[in-house]
């Protein structure tokens, strides 16, 4: 057999492994969403209590006629299968149900509110993953130097402090007492300055608070990485210390950086509901504290939705930087 049928052949394998492994991926993302759906159907029925009850809240009263209507127009009186077909019916549609509390359809309170938590998480998630990866691999590759292990103590101390008592101090330094930035929302007049005035201080805070963990795992990888075998050959080959992190190590380091990357558009959530809350800005995470304390479950269920498949598609995304990165990842 020639060398070029032979290549041929040998292509024609691999891409065809490539197929079935993507597809296993792409099988793997549907079950996992399939299955999260599914759970946040059965949850609220399998909960102690009337399901109307539980999404009205206790302390509402009703009439025993206006709770049968109610269950009617919710389609609760079908059986459950019914109702799970009418479930996924309306997922489809991108219906999650009507908020008694914010008295209005889930699907529109959700798109009002993610966009102005997307505009505070994106530019913190991207602005903390440069300057983290690149001041801790620079202190990873330096570790020793006194420079090195002062940015991982002021590092230390921001990565410690929670993002309410940063944001509470910020707030009372740079808006109570300096007056350089708004108290309080998103905007006064609508305006494109107005809006980054606003905001300014939620993504420094948030931020910071993101690049000093980012900084210390990567931190952590370099000096992890630095120490094997593929590091003295690069440095034999006669390249420079900067050749040598960021075209060898860096890449090597970044991948548990990059898992947690994809994990933050889900978690991250719980640090903006602090800021939004101290900052009084009406998105996300203060949607889903008033949704807590009023009980508004259809709110929470849409939210852990949405959340769901940000997490996965982040994961998603991230698997084929991971691919491109190092490709014996694409073969797991």
């Amino acid at each position: 057999m020639s060398e070029k049928r032979r290549t041929s052949i040998f292509h024609k394998i691999n891409s065809r492994d490539s197929m079935k492994i993507n597809l296993k991926k792409v099988g793997r993302y549907l079950a996992a969403i399939f299955i999260i759906f599914s759970l946040n159907f059965f949850i609220p029925r399998f909960m102690p209590g009337d399901p109307v009850t539980n999404l009205l809240g206790e302390d509402v009263i009703i009439t025993e006629e206006a709770l049968h209507e109610l269950k009617a127009k919710m389609g609760l009186d079908k059986p459950l299968y019914f109702q799970y077909l009418d479930y996924w019916n309306n997922v489809f549609h991108f219906d999650f149900g009507y908020s008694y509390h914010f008295k209005g359809t889930v699907t529109s309170i959700l798109l009002s509110r993610i966009k102005w938590t997307l505009l505070l998480l994106i530019p913190s998630i991207f602005l903390s993953a440069i300057f983290g990866s690149l001041f801790g691999s620079l202190s990873g590759w330096k570790s020793s130097k006194v420079s090195s292990k002062s940015l991982t103590l002021i590092e230390l101390a921001f990565y410690s402090t929670p993002t309410f008592f940063l944001s509470l101090l910020t707030l009372y330094i740079f808006s109570f007492k300096l007056g350089l930035f708004p108290i309080k929302g998103f905007y006064n007049s609508g305006g494109i300055l107005d809006i980054l005035h606003h905001f300014f201080l939620p993504v420094c805070i948030m931020t910071l608070f993101l690049t000093s963990r980012n900084y210390m795992i990567m931190r952590g990888s370099v000096i992890q990485e630095k120490s094997k075998l593929y590091v003295v050959y690069a440095k034999a080959k006669g390249l420079s210390e900067n050749q040598v992190l960021f075209r060898h190590i860096f890449k090597n380091a970044s991948l548990p950086l990059l898992t947690l990357l994809a994990l933050d558009f889900g978690f991250i959530l719980s640090g903006a509901l602090f800021i939004e809350i101290i900052f009084s800005m009406n998105g996300m995470g203060n949607l889903i504290y008033e949704a807590i304390l009023s009980r508004d479950y259809p709110i929470l269920y849409g939210s852990f939705m949405i959340i769901s498949i940000m997490v996965i598609f982040a994961n998603a995304f991230v698997d084929i930087i991971y691919s491109l990165i190092d490709p014996r990842i694409g073969d797991r």
